[in-house]
């Protein structure tokens, strides 16, 4: 959870992958094993868990309230996570909580009979002027096929800070912000090397620091990944994952009033939307909860796909494998308590603050009685990240598609990866979800949709065993009406569509389609209200074929906005769309 720094840090992550020197994995095993170098019988289990149904219903099994709680209470116990901060004591500062995790890896290791490896990801880089070597923690399950080499990466940075982003000396327990997802990675590690769990792709679980101050850490690992030729398929960011009560402040798209409560829903945060991977990868993890994993729990989730990358000028450990190509994405509680904003005047928030604890001691006994933490709401997040990144390991090779129109009926054929029996293919219109996902037999189908409307469409491999590949990259379809494949020559130069999400809440993209390219010399977006006051006028680079922009409209107002698109200051097209926030 970064604020001031962010646009720095990731402005020069390109001179940061020059400054982060030294860089090495302190364990060989762990390292060949990310690298695909090893045999992978050497670790496979005596009794493998690897059929998807099995896998799902023992995750909700075995993920542990307590263990989590455990684990984030022994985090605060540390006083002061800051990346810059002890790490000689044995009891206090980001050094010991380091050899913790490293400890508790270990341990994991030793009950899976070594099928688990720990080790520590060293790094140079100097932070605050006040130290220059650091460490994230992994832990390495190698995959039972090194056929395909890509690893799936679950990762949550384990460093604290409070008021002072470099006070190494402050009370900073950081516990929803982020030992919240520092235990929910320690916990999948251990869930997933004791009971045995068998994936043709190896996991990373990481524990990563720097983050408070520019993501150090995230990067250090991207660049290690990018020098060694190490593939990353998905990548789950973890932060700010069990909190419930909403601050005062909160970062948009963020909760609606003070304490108020929500542990039902979850947020799930990718960069992009048409074509992006990482939004894929988040409709992915979503799909195989509903699919696979809802059925086995108590209490059932609500996973909200959003919008951006982040909340409005914030940002996380995802960012940098986004930046690098490889997809990611970051889950985060419906509800958090405060914005970071604390140079702002009367900030009482607990993010970022002295007061981010696990709770109150009404009793004076130095043990919280009233928890901030949700310690059951978090390990339904943790489930979640488990069947998401467990089907991910397990999947196919993602297919391409192609898409053919003829009036109302749509043609699917599938390119790459045609060796499989079934396809599932995804179909979405104005949201950030999937409207249905429906099984093909074969590589080829047709389906009708009703005419006049825009399609996204994208397809996945299903394997013998039942699971999804991580779908394809979208391929975009618009109804006619006319029964013929080319295109109508009454179809206009510039098409403007309707946003999506819509209704919106604080963000929304809209997009232009561009058939021919007309000649202007300026194009721009504008947003307007209902009495036609112009909120937002702002260029805008069209290129041939479908263009995306999203917006961002805030909060304060609900009702009806109107956007269009103009060249050299003549509206072409506009539409409306619904604010309801």
């Amino acid at each position: 959870m970064i604020r001031q720094l962010l646009f720095l840090a990731l402005s020069f992550s390109s001179l940061q992958m020059k400054a982060q020197t030294h860089v090495r994995i302190t364990s060989a095993s762990a390292d060949s094993v990310m690298r695909g170098r090893y045999n992978p019988a050497q670790f496979a289990p005596a009794f493998p868990i690897n059929y998807p149904p099995h896998i799902a219903q023992w995750i909700a099994r075995q993920v542990s309230p307590d263990t989590l709680r455990a684990n984030i209470l022994k985090l605060a116990s540390f006083q002061n996570r800051n990346t810059a901060s002890d790490t000689l004591s044995g009891s206090r500062g980001i050094g010991a909580a380091r050899r913790w995790i490293h400890g508790e890896f270990s341990r994991y290791a030793r009950e899976s009979n070594g099928r688990l490896l720990p080790a520590f990801q060293e790094f140079d880089f100097n932070v605050c002027n006040l130290m220059s070597r650091h460490s994230n923690v992994i832990a390495v399950l190698p995959g039972t096929d090194t056929a395909d080499r890509s690893i799936v990466l679950i990762e949550g940075h384990f460093d604290s800070r409070c008021e002072g982003n470099c006070d190494t000396a402050c009370l900073a327990e950081g516990v929803e912000d982020n030992a919240t997802g520092t235990a929910l990675v320690m916990e999948l590690a251990r869930v997933f090397s004791r009971n045995g769990f068998a994936f043709p792709r190896t996991i990373v679980f990481m524990a990563t620091t720097g983050e408070e101050q520019g993501l150090y850490g995230a990067q250090a690992f991207v660049n290690y990944a990018l020098r060694n030729g190490v593939a990353i398929r998905a990548v789950i960011n973890n932060d700010v994952s069990g909190g419930i009560i909403c601050g005062k402040t909160a970062s948009p798209p963020g909760c609606p009033g003070e304490n108020l409560i929500d542990s039902i829903r979850v947020r799930l945060f990718s960069a992009g939307n048409i074509n992006s991977p990482s939004k894929q990868l988040a409709r992915f993890v979503k799909l195989q909860y509903a699919e696979m994993l809802r059925q086995h729990m108590d209490v059932p989730s609500d996973i909200q796909i959003m919008s951006p990358e982040d909340r409005t000028g914030r940002g996380g450990d995802h960012i940098p494998f986004r930046q690098n190509g490889f997809p990611a994405i970051r889950l985060t509680s419906a509800h958090e308590h405060g914005d970071a904003d604390v140079s702002k005047p009367g900030y009482s928030d607990r993010q970022h603050s002295t007061r981010d604890r696990a709770g109150i001691d009404f009793n004076s006994d130095g043990l919280p009685d009233s928890f901030f933490v949700d310690f059951r709401y978090l390990a339904r997040n943790t489930c979640i990240n488990a069947c998401g990144a467990a089907m991910a390991a397990a999947g196919p090779a993602r297919p391409d598609l192609q898409v053919q129109v003829s009036g109302k009926t749509l043609f699917t054929t599938i390119t790459r990866e045609t060796q499989y029996t079934w396809y599932r293919i995804a179909i979405r219109s104005t949201s950030q979800d999937w409207d249905t996902v429906f099984t093909q037999h074969g590589v080829s189908g047709s389906f009708l949709m009703p005419e006049g409307r825009s399609y996204y469409i994208s397809a996945a491999a299903v394997d013998s065993n039942g699971v999804e590949s991580i779908f394809s990259r979208e391929v975009t379809a618009q109804t006619t009406g006319l029964l013929d494949f080319g295109s109508s020559s009454e179809t206009p130069d510039i098409e403007l569509k309707q946003n999506h999400p819509n209704p919106f809440d604080l963000a929304t993209w809209i997009v232009v389609h561009v058939n021919r390219m007309p000649r202007f010399r300026k194009a721009e977006l504008q947003v307007s209200d209902a009495g036609g006051r112009v909120l937002r006028r702002w260029p805008v680079e069209l290129r041939q074929g479908t263009n995306e922009y999203l917006y961002e409209h805030g909060e304060g107002m609900r009702g009806i906005l109107h956007y269009s698109i103009l060249l050299d200051g003549r509206p072409m097209q506009t539409r409306s769309m619904v604010f309801a926030n």
